[in-house]
């Protein structure tokens, strides 16, 4: 690697760096917007996001940059590729984390709901395999970004269990049906996350090994024999 590619490179993993720590606050706050039904929280997560846009366009400035000027190839290119894609994924789960404590402000109308404790499990779930994913990528972990594609299970399994909840809820208690329609979005928002999450672990494990991880665990591979 070139000293210019590697100034740039570093400068490109930097930018990376101060993005997802944002992500990872705006998730924090977000599930805390739920559970106290704090709707103040959504002006300070659209500022958050504000810079999470802005961070997402000069690291795609960046990424861009260094293909032309440097065109680099194996691993650097394999880096800039992967740093291009997780880029899109953090803008994403910035977008849903605005969404979540949106439903905050409708849901603080319906003082007689509550939220499940499951949900703080499902949020914590969430913020940590953005964090573990984004360090297997700085250490360019396999592993620890295998570990964070597994606990994508658990957090689908909460987002059953909620939703399994909220419909118990809505056929026993007709009043507190918009709020258990609100919590079935922030539900699947959280589960979204979780999918950006595991995104970003497979492009982990594409950087290290040169294997596309992602879409693998739907494919057979045992062939079919007649």
């Amino acid at each position: 690697m070139s000293k210019h590619l590697e100034r740039d490179s570093q400068l490109l993993v930097k930018r990376l760096l101060l993005q997802s720590s944002i992500v990872e606050e705006m998730i924090h706050k977000a599930s805390k917007a739920i559970r106290n039904m704090d709707k103040g929280l959504v002006a300070e997560l659209l500022k958050h996001e504000e810079t999470v846009d802005e961070l997402e366009v000069h690291i795609e400035e960046d990424c861009l940059k260094i293909l032309a000027l440097h065109q680099p190839v194996a691993i650097d290119l394999r880096r800039t590729a992967t740093i291009l894609k997780i880029n899109n994924d953090l803008e994403r789960i910035a977008d849903l984390a605005v969404n979540i404590a949106e439903r905050a402000q409708s849901m603080a109308k319906h003082s007689g709901f509550e939220v499940p404790e499951m949900f703080d499990r499902m949020a914590s779930l969430a913020a940590s395999m953005v964090k573990k994913a984004i360090d297997a990528l700085v250490e360019q972990d396999v592993e620890a970004a295998q570990a964070v594609c597994l606990t994508d299970d658990e957090v689908d399994d909460l987002n059953r269990q909620i939703i399994d909840q909220m419909y118990q809820v809505m056929r026993t208690n007709p009043d507190l049906i918009e709020a258990a329609l609100y919590l079935f979005s922030v539900s699947r928002h959280l589960e979204r996350i979780a999918d950006h999450a595991t995104n970003i672990a497979e492009d982990v494990i594409y950087l290290v090994d040169g294997e596309i991880a992602r879409h693998k665990h739907d494919l057979d591979p045992s062939p079919q024999t007649s």
